[in-house]
């Protein structure tokens, strides 16, 4: 497959940009995903996770045949082994431009985006759009496990510091750890990225006061969200060595769309999509 695009530095983010409200699928904007995995040391030909990016989209508005319009939510997942991601800000540019566009119906719209995203990530990406009448369903809800952001700790960095974890190699546990105090910027324009992060995992027990201190050494650190979930599960899969592993990020949305990484080397199915207070 050839990529049109590849760098973050070509993307919209960050510049001036003229909204389009007429279905345009040129808009969406795929990046690689090797370059950043080569800095972490993920071999793409043999990924140590499998996994899907949940996104969520807020405002997504489109036309009936009769031209009303119509409004949604929308559930989109874009398998982690895909050869792209999608920048977001393209994103959203690509869902505007169906605001004033005719569609017959539902199936229609959720095959068009299907096949516009599958095309730009590269693999198969699943789309499902609620109606304002499911709405009511949609209930709010935190990530199930332990938080551990009660610990009383010192913290003096706040760059990702891998040999800050530590696990005791004679305790073997399974358990769930979760924090709200995760924070990256955008690669791009380096503006703030809030999250929740769920780290379930069987192995030597982590010390929590070291994954906590890891975890809030993303609050400066320039990644996308995907790259800052594989950078977690494939430092704590050196530094702690967990039998099984699975890393679950909830990201706060931005421009109508939240991002939520899941990975895991675990035999588990993708999460979900709930949806947590900040969201």
């Amino acid at each position: 497959m050839t990529i049109p695009h590849q760098t973050p530095e070509l993307s919209p983010l960050g510049k001036t940009v003229s909204y389009q409200d007429h279905y345009d699928p040129s808009l969406l904007f795929p990046i690689a995903r090797q370059q950043k995995r080569d800095e972490i040391g993920v071999d793409g030909r043999a990924l140590p996770f499998h996994g899907v990016d949940i996104w969520t989209g807020f405002e997504l508005s489109w036309l009936n045949p009769r031209g009303k319009p119509q409004v949604g939510i929308a559930t989109f997942r874009i398998p982690a082994d895909s050869p792209c991601l999608i920048e977001s800000k393209s994103f959203k540019l690509y869902l505007n431009s169906f605001n004033q566009t005719r569609v017959d119906s539902l199936a229609a719209l959720e095959a068009m985006l299907a096949a516009d995203l599958s095309q730009a990530a590269g693999g198969a990406v699943a789309v499902s759009v609620a109606l304002p009448q499911a709405f009511a369903a949609e209930a709010i809800r935190e990530l199930d496990g332990d938080y551990i952001d009660d610990l009383d700790i010192d913290v003096s960095q706040y760059a990702p510091c891998p040999e800050a974890l530590r696990a005791d190699t004679g305790d073997i546990v399974s358990e769930t750890l979760c924090s709200n105090l995760l924070k990256s910027n955008c690669l791009v324009t380096g503006q703030p990225d809030w999250g929740s992060v769920q780290i379930r995992y069987t192995g030597p027990r982590i010390d929590r006061e070291s994954l906590l201190r890891y975890l809030i050494g993303f609050r400066q650190h320039n990644e996308f969200h995907e790259q800052c979930v594989e950078r977690i599960f494939s430092d704590l899969s050196r530094r702690c060595a967990p039998l099984r592993l699975t890393v679950y990020a909830r990201y706060t949305r931005r421009g109508g769309l939240d991002i939520n990484p899941w990975r895991s080397n675990a035999d588990d199915a993708p999460q979900d999509n709930i949806r947590t207070a900040r969201q």
